[in-house]
């Protein structure tokens, strides 16, 4: 069989760091061989992937080439890997994928909710409740809105103090940012949807981490994207220098990133991972989505304290000047979902692309909800004070119970609105259809992958009071006994 074209290329040291402790009892080639499978399986080990070369990966593993020669003949004949002398050893699945898309998921209704017994729990839904705060925003909005009632209604940029609020925020978090480079939406899944029907043409590559959120998957697959995947490490939101392969290899049109707080890890890229994202797609000549919709949500600080305004991370746009970085944002998880307000940091000339194509869809946000969404900007320290502290108490009563009652690998996410552990075992979907039988409803790891991976995860949400995750955490216990055996 011939080799699909390889989307990456996965350097010896690299693979070293993947595979971490990999021998086991028998014979090393078959460990490595099962390891390597794994990694596929994981998804930590993309489809698509060039593996290194037989002689510097027994280099750099520190074993003889007849292992690694072997361990990839063994993965050729488990449907894992295809091979052509001058083209290398491609890592594939053995069989094609069902799109994650098609998998429940995501922050829309859960399939099964409306039949939840009325003690249920939804923890699959990343919704918190609106802040005390916002009823008083939406006071003081009707109390701005006479000032609008003589115009027709349309702001198809979005209400001019609205857009130099969000303006002033990004100034804040050092992107250098104007007004006439904001574009207020109605809700990030417009601004991601909008952008991906500007940007792309039927079949163009659009390089994405995996997992990534769901509804993401869906918009740039509507707008005639190929999803090339882009694995997580285990430790960081991005492997950067995977990444750089990949937009070299594909030349993708567009790369979407979550930088902060990512959907579904929790994970945040470093400062340096930053600059190197800017970097490659300044080399490559690729336009950089960053969806910077989690990045209020800070819950600990680097030390571990409870986290403030200055532990928010930097945009993803840096100091602002990159053509090649695109951001999005939203009022729906740092306030209320119900407040369907969006935004895209672009330059002024694609925003003015984007207020004249959003005709066919909406024209134009809904007036009230930008007013209220001013008035909770200009309070927000005191509204996310409020959310990040229960956010916080939130979190730690789901990853310490869950930590002491079941026997998987829990992480503590510095931020964000869900866990993303791992079960130790291909039973995600499994245990998340013993869940619902419970009463719980929560997400299969595939839900978010392009590459159907993530068999090994879940993710649970932790927006619901303390009450309601206390009640879920002795039926998760009984969802894995039953499919744990």
């Amino acid at each position: 069989m011939t080799p699909p074209p390889a989307q990456r290329d996965l350097s010896p040291a690299a693979a070293v760091r993947l595979l971490g402790a990999w021998r086991a009892g028998g014979p090393a080639y078959a460990a490595l061989a099962d390891a390597l499978r794994q990694s596929v399986l994981a998804g930590s080990l993309a489809p698509h992937t060039r593996l290194p070369s037989e002689r510097e990966f027994a280099a750099a593993l520190g074993v003889s080439r007849a292992t690694t020669t072997a361990a990839y003949r063994r993965l050729r004949e488990a449907g894992f890997a295809v091979s052509r002398t001058g083209s290398g050893t491609v890592a594939v699945l053995p069989r094609p994928a069902t799109p994650a898309a098609s998998e429940p998921g995501g922050d829309a209704p859960a399939p099964g909710a409306e039949t939840l017994p009325d003690d249920g729990v939804d923890l699959s839904q990343a919704t918190p409740p609106a802040p005390p705060e916002l009823h008083g925003a939406f006071a003081r909005a009707l109390e701005a809105l006479p000032a609008y009632l003589g115009r027709g209604g349309y702001e198809p940029f979005g209400v001019p103090a609205l857009r130099a609020a969000i303006a002033d925020r990004y100034t804040e978090r050092g992107a250098a940012t104007s007004p006439e480079q904001i574009l207020v939406t109605t809700g990030a899944q417009h601004a991601i949807a909008l952008l991906a029907g500007s940007l792309l043409r039927p079949r163009e590559a659009v390089v994405v981490q995996d997992p990534t959120y769901v509804h993401a998957i869906e918009a740039l697959r509507r707008g005639g994207a190929r999803l090339v995947g882009v694995p997580c490490p285990a430790d960081a939101a991005l492997d950067v220098e995977l990444f750089a392969s990949t937009l070299r290899r594909s030349r993708p049109r567009l790369a979407y990133l979550i930088p902060d707080f990512h959907n579904p890890t929790g994970l945040t890229l470093t400062a340096a991972e930053r600059q190197a994202v800017r970097a490659a797609a300044e080399r490559y000549g690729v336009t950089v989505l960053g969806d910077e919709t989690l990045s209020e949500l800070a819950l600990d600080a680097p030390d571990g304290a409870p986290a403030s305004d200055a532990d928010v991370p930097p945009s993803l746009a840096g100091d602002g000047t990159s053509p090649y970085v695109v951001t999005v944002g939203s009022a729906s998880k740092a306030f209320w979902g119900g407040l369907r307000i969006g935004w895209v940091r672009a330059h002024p000339d694609v925003v003015a692309r984007l207020a004249r194509e959003r005709g066919s869809l909406d024209i134009a946000s809904p007036l009230l909800d930008q007013l209220a969404v001013v008035e909770l900007l200009a309070q927000r320290a005191e509204v996310l004070s409020g959310r990040r502290a229960s956010l916080r108490a939130q979190r730690d009563v789901l990853v310490d119970g869950l930590r002491a009652a079941l026997p998987w690998d829990v992480p503590r996410p510095a931020g964000g609105l869900s866990v993303w552990p791992s079960l130790r075992a291909p039973l995600g979907q499994a245990f998340a259809a013993a869940a619902a039988a419970e009463g719980v409803l929560v997400n299969a790891g595939p839900t978010f992958s392009a590459l159907a991976s993530g068999a090994d995860r879940v993710r649970l949400t932790f927006t619901r009071p303390t009450a309601d995750l206390e009640r879920a955490l002795p039926r998760l216990v009984r969802a894995w006994e039953r499919v744990s055996g």
